[in-house]
């Protein structure tokens, strides 16, 4: 139910899964097989050194730290900096489309994305969307990652907007729910078709696109 009849002023997404694709398990399965995979999964944190990352650690310097308390698995490990690229493609071309009309609408669109610094900077080179938003606000340039409340307050203190003047998509329920409790206009992505929907709800778009 909308807390107001004006549509939000500006829309804010997610990246990963909402705008590309985020799937370390399919790159490593490609690369070493499931079984391996699923005991290096076991054995090392790669996940805890992907949200250090996310939250400012350098990201090439993780990588390496990790392998040396793992030299068992170091060549596994480095498959992560290494084809980085493979983990965070195809990108989600439906999701794409929509950033698209919102923008030619006259909508402001930003990220609001927990992203490594040096890797968002590879995103940036290597996927045409992303410097096509309004400004990016980055976990790891920040130092700050979503749920917590200080994210969301520098998102409303930078772009001078709050509550449901604000529209936010993201896959992770924690990082909506926390969206929600500051009164923004959210959406839990689950595909391209019910944000859609959710656009139009909100009256950020006229019709679902074609």
């Amino acid at each position: 139910m909308e807390t107001t009849g004006t549509a939000p002023k500006a829309a804010i997404f997610d990246i990963g899964n909402v705008l590309i694709e985020w799937n370390p398990q399919r790159m490593y399965d490609r690369h070493i097989g499931a079984e391996r995979r699923a005991a290096l999964f076991e054995a090392v944190d790669l996940h805890g050194m992907n949200l250090a990352v996310d939250g400012g650690a350098p990201f090439g310097e993780s990588v390496e730290a990790l392998a040396a308390r793992h030299p068992d698995w170091a060549a596994e490990i480095r498959l992560w900096r290494d084809n980085w690229l493979e983990m965070v493609t195809p990108g989600i071309e439906e999701s794409q489309r929509l950033m698209a009309a919102l923008q030619a609408r006259g909508v402001p669109v930003h990220a609001l994305t927990n992203f490594g610094d040096e890797t968002f900077a590879i995103a940036e080179r290597e996927m045409p969307f992303i410097p096509r938003f309004d400004s990016a606000f980055v976990s790891g340039r920040l130092r700050m990652l979503k749920p917590a409340p200080a994210i969301y307050a520098h998102v409303e203190e930078t772009l001078g907007l709050s509550g449901p003047e604000l529209f936010f998509t993201d896959d992770s329920p924690a990082n909506v729910a926390a969206a929600e409790a500051r009164g923004w206009r959210t959406h839990l992505f689950e595909g391209a078709e019910g944000l859609a929907a959710r656009l139009v709800e909100v009256g950020l778009l006229d019709e679902v696109p074609a």
